[in-house]
């Protein structure tokens, strides 16, 4: 058993199956919204296959002016007068000793693979740093080395652009051998947890207690990261726990389809997921994925066997089939309509386009299939804040149509993200606006009377109540966060709107 020195809040044991390998449960029956585990990241650093960024804070730079003084890698003006920053106090040393020079990108390139070796070095100094950590900790942890070379280009790349980088021209050769380099690569690959700093620029980090979670499509544990804190990760139960029951996250995006997840599971997990919801070819009642048969008017066409890629699709109604191969090819047809939309310039162009989709496609998909699910939340983020469709401008039926788009994506979220979900409570959020305008507009044309009014903003309260309950455990400066003291803003304002109300119709 683990004996974790990075986290000085444990509330959970580590198991072993056959099955998940380590995996964790929870220490004590455990409820909702409880801390389970704090811990230090072993490492953190800039992603793969991404573009040039400051080594201290990740900020993408295009600027060849911004580059450490001391190593000539980048390094932005801000960075380079604080000794704070990761880069000066790991990989700087190095660079310098080897002379390891960094060059800028040619004209049009859009990544700068170079900085690819950079996280697997912080991994490895910290090796050297924390030699217990490594050989409790992250040692065990899974890289699924056959598995990965099994795409070969990827491993040659991984290897020349890391392994050989780092041994040759870094001359670290004496120190990392070629195995443990590529050990180190497969370990981030496998378990590294993608963060934001706190002006919300991405970067990865490695957790190797909390990464060892078992995966489910129905997760019941959430994770918040902290930059202010050193991006200490905090997890959290989103439901009541059993004493002994199993920790899951979710490793893949819960409002994909299955096939899509089974697929980016396969490809960047190395596991096929067995959960209820990808046993079940309704998705738990959902019908995420179903589509509309063609052949019956009340059936949909669900997978035969959800987690085979491969399999054929049937009527829950009249039995007909459909190949795997002519489903995907709808899907990603739509999908590509669906693309085409989300690319497009926020305004009211990108609005009108999405509800064009839903309508148009609205023959074909369960109504709350995926893609319909993915148009919705679209247009959620738009009504109320782009040109001629500003809250100001919005008519009834305008907001009756935000509300309805909300209530239809958190009947979704209440059942693959139940409890402390950081998309309900956005959710949530949104949903709030629009009941307030139209209890108001409601009131003003006497369609309402004032305990009915009083009725709707409590309502309302009840909403932003939960999406405070929920985002409180954020970091402040993150996005949610900012939204959280957003919401309790407007939470105090409608409280006070409410008792108001109250003294009058008394």
């Amino acid at each position: 058993m683990i004996s974790p020195t990075s986290c000085p809040v444990n509330r959970t044991s580590v198991q072993w199956s056959a099955v998940c390998g380590r995996y964790l449960v929870a220490q004590g029956s455990t409820t909702a919204r409880s801390t389970l585990i704090e811990e230090q990241p072993f490492a953190i650093g800039p992603k793969c296959n991404g573009p040039v960024v400051c080594l201290g804070c990740c900020r993408p730079t295009t600027d060849v002016e911004e580059l450490c003084g001391q190593c000539g890698w980048p390094l932005c003006q801000e960075c380079a007068e604080s000794e704070a920053n990761p880069h000066v106090q790991l990989e700087c040393r190095e660079f310098q000793k080897s002379r390891a020079r960094f060059y800028n990108l040619p004209s049009g390139s859009s990544f700068c693979p170079q900085l690819d070796c950079v996280l697997p070095l912080r991994v490895l100094l910290a090796k050297e740093a924390n030699p217990k950590r490594w050989e409790n900790e992250v040692a065990p942890m899974e890289h699924h080395e056959s598995e990965r070379r099994h795409n070969e280009d990827v491993w040659h790349a991984d290897l020349v652009n890391i392994a050989q980088y780092l041994r040759g021209p870094c001359k670290l050769a004496s120190r990392f051998s070629e195995e443990l380099i590529m050990q180190v690569v497969g370990v981030l690959e496998v378990n590294a947890m993608e963060a934001r700093t706190a002006r919300g620029y991405p970067l990865r980090c490695l957790y190797p207690y909390t990464g060892i979670l078992a995966h489910s499509c129905v997760p019941n544990t959430a994770r918040s990261i902290y930059p202010s804190e050193g991006f200490k990760i905090r997890l959290r139960a989103m439901v009541d726990l059993d004493d002994g029951q199993p920790l899951h996250h979710s490793y893949t995006y819960t409002l994909d389809g299955t096939a899509q997840r089974q697929t980016h599971l396969r490809e960047g997990k190395f596991f096929t997921c067995n959960c209820e919801r990808c046993l079940d070819p309704t998705e738990l009642q959902t019908h995420f994925s179903s589509l509309k048969c063609g052949e019956c008017v009340e059936g949909f066409q669900v997978p035969k066997q959800p987690t085979e890629l491969s399999t054929s699709w049937n009527c829950c109604g009249c039995g007909a089939s459909t190949s795997y191969e002519d489903v995907q090819a709808i899907i990603q047809s739509v999908q590509s309509e669906v693309n085409a939309v989300q690319a497009l310039e926020m305004g009211p162009h990108r609005l009108e386009e999405g509800e064009r989709l839903l309508r148009k496609y609205k023959s074909l998909l369960h109504p709350l299939h995926f893609i319909a699910t993915t148009l919705r939340q679209l247009l959620i983020e738009m009504y109320g804040r782009v040109q001629t469709y500003e809250m100001v401008q919005l008519t009834d039926d305008m907001l009756e149509r935000k509300a309805e788009l909300c209530r239809q994506v958190l009947s979704v979220l209440n059942k693959f993200e139940p409890g402390l979900s950081r998309s309900r409570a956005m959710n949530l959020y949104e949903l709030h606006v629009p009941l307030v305008l139209l209890a108001k507009s409601g009131f003003i044309a006497s369609k309402l009377n004032g305990g009915e009014l009083r009725a709707r903003l409590v309502d309302a309260i009840d909403l932003l109540k939960e999406c405070v309950e929920i985002l409180q455990y954020e970091d402040k400066c993150s996005q949610e966060g900012v939204l959280c003291e957003v919401a309790q803003q407007a939470l105090r304002q409608l409280t006070l709107s409410v008792e108001g109300l109250g003294s009058e119709l008394d």
